[in-house]
């Protein structure tokens, strides 16, 4: 067992761990923050993708103990006294959510893209999430709420073009935009 005092969503913790625990399973099993979902434990879908000291990271390629002494934000801790982070509020009003499996290491992602680039164009945002996989295939709702919540006008453009081809192909013609 190794000793570790890492801060997660704000609460230090100081723990025992097994040197060959996952973060993802200290977060979830051991302090139970379950926000944070095990996706393909591969590493490749990224639902589990987690802050650690300011950088994102996919907590089932991270070891608890190289944690220690670090700082942890999960889905759970973007909230604040009861209120959603925008990334939050516009993946729920942008309808981006579909089964929410992925929806989690979508929002830490994005949140890290905003940091470096609080205006993005929609290529950027594809971009900064091609290490995250939504099965549902619901990008673009996805890249609408990242552009929503960074108020980017590309938002009401993605709307559009996503409902004309919507529309095209319920009616069986070709989007032409």
């Amino acid at each position: 067992m190794t000793r570790i005092s890492v801060k997660v969503d704000g609460t230090t913790y100081e723990d025992e761990v097994e040197p060959r625990l996952l973060l993802i399973h200290y977060l979830r099993d051991r302090l139970g923050l379950t926000g944070t979902p095990i996706g393909c434990d591969t590493s490749n879908c990224g639902a589990c993708t987690v802050d650690l000291d300011g950088e994102t990271v996919k907590s089932c390629s991270v070891l608890t103990v190289q944690a220690d002494g670090s700082e942890v934000t999960t889905v759970q801790g973007l909230a604040s006294n009861g209120e959603w982070h925008p990334l939050q509020k516009a993946f729920h009003e942008c309808h981006a959510l579909q089964c929410g499996y992925c929806t989690p290491g979508m929002i830490m992602a994005a949140r890290d893209l905003l940091r470096e680039n609080p205006q993005p164009g929609a290529d950027d945002v594809r971009h900064a999430l091609e290490g995250n996989l939504c099965r549902c295939t619901g990008y673009q709702n996805i890249v609408r709420a990242v552009l929503a919540a960074s108020g980017s006008p590309e938002a009401s453009v993605a709307s559009t073009a996503s409902t004309t081809a919507a529309a095209s192909a319920a009616s069986g013609q070709e989007a032409r935009t």
